[in-house]
């Protein structure tokens, strides 16, 4: 009889499928996955007015960043020292209105950009949708149906300008010219179209990694005092106008305004956000891991190296003006020229604004007025990463230990010329945080139990 291979492998297949499968050997210790519970309403406990402190702080801390870089924005450290000396207070804003600027000429002390108004819009987004914030997962949709809706009211205010004179024209093309690149992206988020979307996302302003979500998501971050996770989920759903790990980012930002708002708040608690706090797996992307993680050593790192030095030739020192500490100066320099080393194409670059304002509070030592110090004197986008800094520091320390001569000034002017108000808006936000169940009031809980 002929030997047939197939007959035997046939035989061979259907004697093995009558066995159990074997069974893989009991290991003797296995990593564990995170069987921690998702998150529902957060719940911290603090009294309505430290709440509301530390709200305020935030919005005003955010807006003495972006008001200190307001006139320097994007001017080069040799400029800033020529004219300015070393930055450590606010100045009068001269400079043309633009639609990213500030959108008035000769503003006082105090005047803000983009940086401030984006925390304005989503702040009122939040008070108008709270409750949408604390689902089992944010949806981004409204939150562009929002954004498009504001670019449709600026292009209707613009049709109704009836004016022989530019300037009425010139005012409200500004305030189109704002939200134009962002309503390009929002729009066909908001309507499903996936395929406009991808598109448009993949050509906001150029196409490049910016810093789009870091401008507004300290917002989010409001909504989960104390939760970190939570804020970043969030803020990475809301993260519609951001590339690759600048989403990442994004979230990690709203994350650290989240734990610094914890009444229990430390600088190490808000820094153990980027090794802590990582729904999304970044660490495991493979041979990358965590890019922002890997920006948080690199900040470490630049703050180490510069404090190391201790002799230095006083002569090439720059800026030497106002400052007393020579070593402080020398110093300074030296972590400038690190970064200067690590800067990306364009300034708004979300891993170069990470990077700075990282280091910023590191070599700082989360001083509120120092670290935004060091982010005005260096220079690139400082308005932008001062705003970031601030409104960490602002919700750290809250709006009664910020300097006065910084934060007077700010609230005035904002208030008076600019038509926003952030005391109200922090009373707005605290509210609904109250009403939401986000906080427990602990002096409403300590009138109960008296009575």
């Amino acid at each position: 009889m002929p030997f047939k291979p197939l007959a035997v492998a046939s035989l061979v297949l259907i004697l093995l499928s009558g066995c159990e499968s074997p069974q893989a050997p009991t290991s003797l210790m296995e990593v564990r996955k995170d069987k921690k519970a998702v998150l529902g309403t957060p719940y911290v406990t603090m009294s309505a007015d430290t709440l509301y402190d530390k709200v305020l702080g935030l919005l005003v801390g955010s807006a003495i960043g972006d008001a200190m870089g307001t006139s320097i924005e994007m001017w080069p450290r040799k400029n800033i020292e020529v004219e300015f000396g070393f930055v450590d207070s606010l100045d009068r804003v001269m400079r043309e209105p633009s639609p990213e600027g500030p959108w008035d000429y000769n503003l006082p002390a105090g005047g803000t950009t983009d940086d401030t108004r984006w925390k304005v819009l989503v702040g009122k987004y939040f008070v108008t949708h709270a409750a949408k914030f604390y689902g089992e997962k944010v949806d981004p949709r409204p939150f562009a149906k929002f954004i498009t809706d504001q670019y449709s009211r600026e292009i209707e205010t613009l049709k109704l300008t009836d004016s022989f004179e530019p300037a009425p024209f010139e005012e409200r093309m500004r305030r189109v010219a704002w939200l134009q690149e962002w309503a390009l992206v929002a729009q066909p988020f908001a309507d499903n179209n996936l395929e406009g979307y991808i598109r448009a996302v993949n050509k906001f302003y150029g196409g490049e990694m910016v810093c789009a979500g870091m401008l507004y998501s300290p917002m989010v971050g409001i909504a989960y005092p104390g939760y970190p996770d939570k804020a970043y989920q969030s803020a990475h759903q809301l993260a519609i106008f951001d590339l690759g790990y600048a989403k990442d980012i994004t979230a990690l930002t709203s994350a650290m305004v989240a734990a610094a708002l914890s009444p229990d708040a430390s600088p190490e608690s808000i820094l153990n956000v980027i090794k802590e706090v990582d729904p999304r797996s970044y660490f495991k992307s493979r041979l990358v891991g965590r890019t922002a993680y890997h920006i948080l050593r690199e900040a470490i790192y630049i703050t180490d190296e510069a404090r190391s030095l201790k002799a230095f030739d006083a002569d090439e020192l720059a800026i030497t003006e106002d400052v007393t500490d020579t070593l402080y100066l020398a110093q300074l320099q030296k972590a400038y020229k690190l970064l200067d080393a690590k800067n990306q194409g364009v300034p708004f670059h979300a891993g170069e604004i990470y990077r700075i304002h990282l280091t910023a509070l590191i070599f700082s030592d989360f001083d509120f007025r120092k670290s935004l110090e060091f982010v005005m004197n260096y220079g690139r986008d400082n308005d932008t990463v001062g705003a970031v800094a601030g409104a960490i520091l602002g919700a750290y320390y809250g709006f009664n230990q910020l300097p006065q001569d910084l934060k007077t000034p700010v609230v005035d002017t904002n208030k008076n010329k600019l038509g926003i108000d952030l005391e109200a808006l922090a009373k707005e936000l605290t509210d609904q945080l109250l009403q939401n169940g986000a906080v427990s009031d602990t002096t409403s809980s300590a009138m109960q139990a008296n009575n």
